[in-house]
């Protein structure tokens, strides 16, 4: 009888096993393929936030990629030899939730790798640089992810809120930058009933404004203050410009467009504003239009507030621009776009798709990167459809007004051009930080 009962529940079970561990070396066989591919196109840098398996803790239970938002679009995280592993690292953009859901703690999230170093604010817990008073969310300080910096954003004013000054003629908090983090906080500061003010230079949205048009923005579900929980998955950047429109419109959030920060000066002692009653310090901050006094800042500025130029003979011609608002602007012209990273695909991939603007990409490097797939596979359709030019391993020597010089090896390539549009990413802002003495750390793989 004994037999009997364990024949009962051991042919089932070990049923059910074999058919677990087939299936599960076939899903380590797909990802390991996904690995050797990445290794092999050299994509191989993550672009922002990403994890490192610790694989002596790591069991190889699958639930980080499970876990990952990214797992139902494209590969980011794998099973390789029975343990996790950052299989398309391209693919990360820094999401967290695989740390969050590692039951074995053998995940950390760091900034850079070894090769490529990444520039990010020191920071303490509440987000306060080492200058007392002012804080930095969102891109600047590494969080890239709309979500995360929407939700940093209000973070940094939970801090900046226990220290409210209340004085006369001073800002509780000056917010600079209307870009995810900028507007989260800004709701934050409004439904806590700070004095604030919020300054962009551009307009609303930020970095995500100068997105090419139709570009698709995850966010997911997050709770912002005076509207509750947001539901945002898969948005075009334009309904999301749609969604922060009507928001900024109906909390009627105090916010200043086309203002530019250019000096921001720590008051010691003296006569009010100077004086603040807990730190002892207020701030004066000089934009393009006035002068306004705050007790604390919040830097919500992103990575990208300067373009990265090329430094070229010719770069000042009205021709070069460096981002792509408008594909529409640019029918019937020859267009050169400059650069390897998401938005340059986009914008090359963009123009292209019109049909009738003759379209080249220029790339330094030997293979994209920092792309996401989707972009690569627009492009690669836009180059099988003769409709984009790849040019790969170049680089632009000098612009003229009807043509361009580029260098592409041993080569020299004289092309007709009308306009180029350089998308080479920005520079952080390091000497505006440093002149308010905010200390800067170039992260190699590090927390």
């Amino acid at each position: 009888m004994d037999a009997l009962a364990l024949l009962v529940y051991a042919v089932p079970f070990a049923a059910i096993t074999a058919v677990y561990l087939v299936r599960r070396a076939r899903l380590q066989r797909r990802h390991r393929a996904v690995l050797d591919e990445s290794v092999s196109a050299g994509m191989t840098e993550p672009a922002s936030l990403h994890p490192v398996i610790d694989p002596s803790r790591c069991l190889g239970c699958g639930t980080c990629v499970a876990a990952c938002p990214e797992t139902s679009h494209h590969d980011v995280l794998g099973l390789v030899d029975g343990k996790a592993a950052l299989i398309a690292p391209t693919n990360c953009i820094g999401h967290g939730a695989c740390k969050n859901a590692c039951p074995f703690d053998a995940i950390t999230l760091v900034f850079g790798t070894a090769r490529r170093g990444v520039d990010i604010p020191t920071l303490k817990p509440n987000f306060e640089t080492n200058v007392a008073g002012i804080f930095v969310a969102g891109e600047l300080g590494g969080m890239g992810l709309i979500k995360n910096a929407l939700t940093q954003g209000q973070q940094a004013l939970e801090g900046i809120a226990a220290v409210r000054r209340g004085q006369s003629g001073v800002l509780d908090v000056l917010i600079v930058g209307a870009g995810p983090a900028g507007l989260a906080a800004s709701l934050a500061a409004q439904a806590r009933g700070l004095e604030y003010l919020t300054l962009e230079q551009e307009g609303l949205g930020g970095a995500v404004f100068q997105y090419p048009r139709g570009k698709l923005v995850m966010t997911g579900p997050v709770e912002l203050p005076l509207v509750g929980k947001v539901e945002l998955r898969n948005t075009s950047k334009e309904e999301l410009l749609q969604f922060w429109t009507q928001v900024s419109s109906s909390t009627d959030l105090r916010i200043a467009f086309h203002e530019r920060v250019e000096a921001i000066e720590r008051l010691a002692g003296g006569a009010a504003p100077a004086r603040d009653a807990r730190r002892g310090t207020v701030f004066r901050v000089r934009t393009n239009r006035r002068e306004l006094h705050a007790a604390s800042v919040l830097l919500a500025i992103g990575r990208r507030g300067t373009p990265r130029k090329l430094g070229v003979p010719g770069e000042e011609l009205p021709k070069v621009v460096y981002r792509l608002i408008d594909p529409e602007q640019y029918r019937g012209q020859r267009v050169l776009v400059v650069g390897g990273g998401d938005s340059a695909l986009e914008a090359a991939a963009s123009l292209a798709e019109l049909g009738d603007a003759r379209v080249a990409l220029s790339y330094r490097g030997s293979a994209f990167q920092r792309a996401k797939p989707s972009n690569r596979a627009r492009v690669d359709r836009a180059v099988a459809a003769g409709r984009l030019e790849l040019l790969l391993a170049s680089e632009v020597l000098e612009i003229r007004e009807r043509d361009l010089l580029l260098k592409r090896g041993e080569e020299r390539l004289t092309i007709p051009n009308d306009a180029v549009i350089v998308s080479a990413g920005g520079v952080l802002p390091n000497d505006f930080l440093k002149t308010i003495g905010v200390q800067v750390e170039t992260k190699y793989g590090t927390a």
